[in-house]
C-alpha cells in the first residue's frame, strides 16, 4: 500500500489564536446588548419582579458549520481591509482545513490565492502566510515551488526546527534523499513535536525503520490528545497516520483500533472511513469494505475508495456493481489534468486499465518527482507492458533506500519472476509476505502460489519463517 501524503495539517487553532469564532462573537454581542439595555432601563424588569429574561437557545453548530462561518467572517474582514495580511493568512488556513475534510482540491487553490495576497501585502514577518502557501502547494503536488519557499523560510530562521523538517519533507517527496538525510540528521526536537514528528516518521519509513516511525507517531498523537484547542479533524489525522503505519507493517487489528479512535473524535471523516474500508478489503472482509467505502464516498467521491468498492464487489461476485464503481473511477481519474494520485494509478495498473495513459502520466511526474514510489509505479507499468528488463532497472531505484514496503517487494518479485530470475523472485516475494501478509486483497495469495511453484532456496525459507531480516 503506497503512503498517503504525510505533511502535518496546518494548525488552525494556533493560526487563529486571539480571534474567537463567529458564533462566539455573536454570543458576546448579544450578551453585551442585553446588559446595556438593562443598565439604561430599557427592557429591565421591575425590581419587585421575579421574571427572568432569557434569550432563545441557539441550535448548536457543528465544527464544520463554525468553520464555514469563520471563513465568511475572515473573508468579510479581508474585503474591508484589502491591504491587511493576517486575516488573509488565517483565511488560507481555514480553506486548507475545509479541503482536508471534504477532499475538494479547489480549497487548496483558494488557500494559495489568499496566502499570495497576504504575502503581497506583507512580505516580511508573515511566516503564517508562507506556511499556508507551502501547504497549499504541497496539497497540489507542486513540490518544486514548495521547496523554494521552504528553503527560504529555513534560511531566514536557521534554528527553526519546523522549517528544517519542512524542507526535509519536500526533499523526500522529490526523491532528493541525500539532501533530506542532511535535513533530518540535524534536527533537534522533542519526540512528540506535532509539526516535526510526523515528518520524521515518514523519513524513518522510507529508510526501512517502521518501529521508529511508529514511536514518533504515537508520541505526536499523545501530544495532540493533550491539546484541547486542536480541531477534531487534525486530531483524527494523527490517528489516521498511526493506523496507516500499523496496517503497512502487518498489524490490521491495531490499525482498525486507531481508525475507530479517529472516527470517535471526528465522525464521518472520509479519510478514516476509506482507511477502514481498505483495511477490511485486505483482510478479505468484503461486506465491511463495502459498508465503510459507501460511507466514505457519501462524504467525498474519492477515486481510491471507488477502487476498494470495485474490488470488494468483485470478490462477492457482483460483477455489475464492480464494473459500475470502476467506470465511475475511470471518469473521475481520466479527467484529472495533472499527475494521478498513486493509489488511483495502482488500481488501474493492477486491473490492466488504461496502462498506456497511466504510464505516460507516471513519466511526466518523474521529470520532477523521483522518489522511490514514483520508480515503483514506473516499474509496475513497464512490467504490465511486458518490458521486464526496463522494469527491473526502475525497480532497483524503487528499492534503493531500503524501504520495507511489502508492495515494493511484491512488484520486484513479480518482475524478477517474469525475467526467469527464480532466486531473486523467491527472495522478494518471501520478503513481501514477511513484512506484511495483508498488503493487498489478492496479491499475497498470488505470492504464496508463486513461491509454492518455485523450488525454495535456503534464504527464501529463512525469510518466510522470520529467521532473518528481509
Amino acid at each position: 500500500m503506497h503512503m498517503r501524503p504525510q505533511h502535518p495539517p496546518v494548525n488552525t487553532a494556533a493560526s487563529m489564536k486571539g480571534f474567537p469564532s463567529v458564533v462566539a462573537l455573536r454570543r458576546a454581542f448579544l450578551l453585551t446588548g442585553v446588559a446595556a439595555a438593562m443598565a439604561c432601563g430599557r427592557g429591565a424588569p421591575p425590581a419587585s419582579s421575579t421574571a427572568v429574561v432569557t434569550a432563545p437557545a441557539a441550535p448548536l453548530k457543528s465544527a464544520a458549520e463554525i468553520r464555514d462561518l469563520d471563513i465568511a467572517w475572515f473573508t468579510a474582514r479581508a474585503e474591508r481591509d484589502p491591504t491587511g495580511a493576517l486575516d488573509l493568512a488565517r483565511l488560507g488556513a481555514l480553506y486548507l482545513a475545509r479541503g482536508r475534510e471534504t477532499g475538494d482540491p479547489r480549497d487548496a487553490e483558494l488557500a494559495e490565492q489568499v496566502a499570495r495576497r497576504s504575502l503581497g501585502n506583507r512580505a516580511s514577518h508573515n511566516a503564517g502566510a508562507s506556511f499556508v502557501l507551502q501547504s497549499a502547494l504541497l496539497t497540489q503536488h507542486r513540490f518544486a515551488e514548495a521547496l523554494r519557499l521552504a528553503v527560504a523560510a529555513r534560511d531566514a530562521e536557521p534554528e527553526n526546527q519546523t522549517a528544517r523538517a519542512a524542507v526535509g519533507e519536500i526533499q523526500m517527496e522529490l526523491g532528493q534523499y541525500d539532501s533530506a538525510r542532511v535535513s533530518f540528521t540535524g534536527l533537534r526536537v522533542t519526540l512528540g513535536d506535532l509539526a516535526v514528528a510526523p515528518r520524521r516518521a515518514r523519513w524513518a519509513e522510507i529508510q526501512g525503520q517502521p518501529d521508529q516511525a511508529r514511536m514518533f507517531l504515537k508520541a505526536a498523537l499523545a501530544t495532540a490528545q493533550r491539546q484541547p484547542a486542536l480541531p477534531a479533524e487534525q486530531l483524527a489525522w494523527y490517528w489516521l497516520r498511526v493506523g496507516d503505519v500499523e496496517l503497512r507493517t502487518g498489524h490490521p487489528v491495531a490499525a482498525d483500533s486507531a481508525y475507530r479512535a479517529g472516527l470517535a473524535v471526528h465522525r464521518n471523516d472520509y479519510r478514516l472511513l476509506s482507511a477502514r474500508a481498505h483495511s477490511a478489503l485486505v483482510q478479505q472482509r468484503w461486506r465491511d469494505a463495502i459498508a465503510y467505502g459507501e460511507q466514505a464516498i457519501g462524504v467525498t467521491l474519492d477515486p481510491a475508495t471507488l477502487g476498494i468498492l470495485s474490488d470488494a464487489a468483485t470478490a462477492l461476485g457482483d460483477t455489475v456493481k464492480a464494473a459500475e464503481y470502476a467506470r465511475v473511477l475511470d471518469v473521475v481519474v481520466l479527467q484529472q489534468p495533472g499527475a494521478y494520485h498513486r493509489a488511483w494509478s495502482l488500481f488501474l495498473l493492477d486491473h490492466d486499465r488504461h496502462v498506456a495513459v497511466v504510464s505516460r502520466k507516471i513519466r511526466e511526474e518523474l521529470r520532477t518527482r523521483r522518489d522511490v514510489y514514483a520508480y515503483d509505479l514506473l516499474a509496475w507499468s513497464l512490467h504490465k507492458q511486458g518490458r521486464h528488463r526496463e522494469a527491473a532497472t526502475a525497480m532497483a531505484q524503487a528499492l534503493r533506500e531500503g524501504t520495507r514496503d511489502a508492495q515494493l517487494f511484491y512488484h520486484a518479485g513479480e518482475i524478477e519472476r517474469a525475467l526467469g530470475h527464480d532466486d531473486a523472485a523467491r527472495t522478494h516475494l518471501a520478503r513481501a509476505l514477511a513484512v506484511n501478509p495483508y498488503f493487498h486483497p489478492t496479491q499475497p495469495a498470488r505470492a504464496r502460489a508463486a513461491l509454492a511453484a518455485l523450488k525454495p532456496g535456503a534464504t527464501t525459507v529463512a525469510v518466510a519463517r522470520g529467521e532473518t531480516t528481509p
